[in-house]
């Protein structure tokens, strides 16, 4: 009996001396089991189906490739907007983009917004973070930032990368490690071109094959097979000092190519991305889910495998069961904006919305009177080589991305590159509807009023750092009649006429539809101080306005 004890007695303390050796001080100073390391690596401007695990027969992808083959691959993963800032703030906060005030590009979130760094740390982690950021201002990321000051959006720079490494063996700690690569965003100047015929490529079919286009083409692939290599070099230095054996490793593509109808859309080749969860032991090899899911979802997950509790406020929650195949379902929704207002060469104004439910997606052009801009139709010369096409299919390609109707329907799953648009099909009539009114209960939630949303967008950028205020430089003085309407804030009013005519508020006059030979738009944009303003002028009756703070409705006097 004595032996028996003492062997237990010897069992214990070995057990204790083992637990011992697996905790690591916290954030607060006191021993926490150590967890899961977590990797997040992030492509930048990469359609997913341009990887060869998500059917790309033309893309030399081996390294993510496998990691698909050794762990679970999302097919319906979606982002909440499809530009780089947005969806970063999206990702690491997890809220939806207007919700943090960080929906246009180049932007901030709102001071006292929490992210990772505020979640994990506290739990035992350290936060790091290496490449490109686009993300602001440093007290919502306070992350553990390994390469220069951020100044220039870079890749990760990988003796940096291993020094931090060294530093987390030395210390026996967990980490939780973001890699943000800028392959393959244009210009597409990097990776070896002649490792593909430029005559065989195969292009999407919403792209004009014209020479130019081949040649970009053959450089975003060549630039994608070199984003595969970084991704190698990184899982070669996670083996080097075995932390592959328990880290929780996460590859995106972000959104989708700045090519037309990818990057900068709401269709599912731009708010569509790859997402691949690797996981050695835990997830099952070679595995793939339809399951709905989000970029929200993502920072909810990290936290699940952290230990933490569920936060209440985050837009997303854990993909733990869909990834343990506990349940193959996960989101009824998706939902998407774009804001064209900040980006390079970008319309004044172009407000996009789009819901999916994983079959169908509904997208609203909320100014398709407006002709849709950005660099490509502005500045690439393969776009020029659409428009001058003698072929009638490659110009109506040119002018179908930049003229859209306002309501668009597509079936993502028997038409994944939203080619047929159903929206003018009186069979999804009801269809239509239903989606619409669950859009509107997003937008709502966010606190996202369409238009009045999109012109305030230049206060949310990197130009002016906010809080909950919008400051506005207003155009008009106090009315000097009586008011006959009620401005609830200072902001931008749209006032809407589908009859020509013209209007007058406060004594400057606004013009709508044709008059002689001119068109004008069919709404006005009007700066208002809180309070009463005059109105005047033909066809009242028929007005329609929207304001920062409510939908567009009739106008009542």
């Amino acid at each position: 009996m004595k032996l028996i004890k003492g062997i237990l007695v010897k069992i214990l303390f070995f057990s204790v001396v083992c637990l011992m050796g697996q905790r690591t001080p916290s954030a607060q100073g006191q021993p926490v089991t150590k967890r899961p390391n977590i990797l997040f690596i992030m492509a930048d401007d990469l359609t997913r189906w341009d990887v060869g695990c998500y059917g790309s027969r033309d893309s030399k992808t081996p390294t993510i490739d496998s990691l698909a083959s050794t762990g679970m691959k999302f097919n319906n993963c979606y982002q909440a907007s499809p530009m780089c800032s947005p969806t970063r703030h999206n990702l690491l906060t997890g809220m939806y983009p207007v919700r943090t005030g960080a929906y246009p590009n180049h932007t901030y979130a709102k001071l006292g917004t929490k992210s990772v760094v505020h979640y994990l740390k506290p739990l035992g982690y350290r936060v790091a973070f290496s490449g490109k950021r686009h993300i602001l201002p440093k007290e919502v990321f306070p992350f553990e930032y390994l390469d220069g000051d951020g100044r220039k959006e870079r890749d990760p720079e990988f003796d940096k990368v291993e020094g931090f490494f060294q530093k987390i063996e030395k210390g026996n700690e967990s980490f939780c490690l973001f890699m943000n690569f800028t392959s393959p965003h244009s210009p597409w100047n990097k990776g070896d071109v002649d490792l593909f015929n430029i005559d065989s490529i195969t292009l999407p079919p919403y792209l004009a094959d014209l020479p130019e286009t081949r040649k970009k083409f053959r450089s975003y692939l060549a630039e994608i097979n070199y984003l595969d290599g970084q991704v190698n070099q990184t899982m070669n230095l996670l083996k080097k000092y075995s932390f592959d054996k328990d880290t929780f490793i996460i590859f995106c593509t972000e959104q989708g190519n700045s090519f037309p109808f990818a990057k900068w859309t709401l269709y599912n080749a731009g708010v569509g991305s790859g997402l691949i969860v690797n996981w050695p032991d835990k997830i099952k090899k070679g595995v793939e889910s339809d399951a709905l899911v989000e970029f929200s979802d993502i920072l909810p997950t990290m936290i699940d495998v952290a230990g933490g509790s569920p936060v209440g406020g985050l837009d997303g929650t854990s993909l733990l069961p869909v990834l343990f195949q506990e349940k193959n379902e996960h989101k009824d929704y998706t939902y998407s904006l774009q804001t064209t207002r900040t980006i390079y060469s970008g319309a004044e104004y172009y407000p996009i919305r789009a819901i999916s439910d994983g079959e169908y997606r509904l997208i609203l052009n909320l100014t398709p009177e407006i002709k849709f801009k950005n660099t490509v139709t502005e500045l690439d010369s393969y776009f020029s080589e659409w428009r001058k096409s003698a072929n009638p299919i490659h110009r109506k390609l040119a002018w179908d991305y930049q003229y859209r109707p306002p309501v668009e329907l597509y079936n993502d799953i028997e038409d994944p590159y939203n080619l047929n648009n159903l929206a003018n099909n009186k069979v999804h009539a009801n269809l239509i509807l239903c989606m619409k009114d669950k859009l509107n209960d997003w937008m709502d939630y966010c606190g996202d009023f369409g238009l009045s949303t999109e012109f305030t967008a230049k206060e949310h950028t990197r130009k002016k750092m906010h809080t909950d205020r919008v400051d506005i430089q207003l155009e008009f003085s106090a009315s000097q009649k009586e008011g006959n309407i009620v401005a609830n804030s200072d902001g931008y009013y749209f006032f809407y006429s589908n009859f020509p005519g013209a209007i007058k508020i406060d004594g400057k006059r606004f013009v709508f539809g044709q008059q002689g030979e001119k068109n004008y738009s069919k709404y006005a944009v009007v700066a208002l101080k809180e309070g009463k303003h005059y109105i005047e002028g033909v066809e009242l009756e028929t007005l329609e306005w929207s304001g920062p703070n409510f939908y567009r409705r009739k106008l009542k006097l």
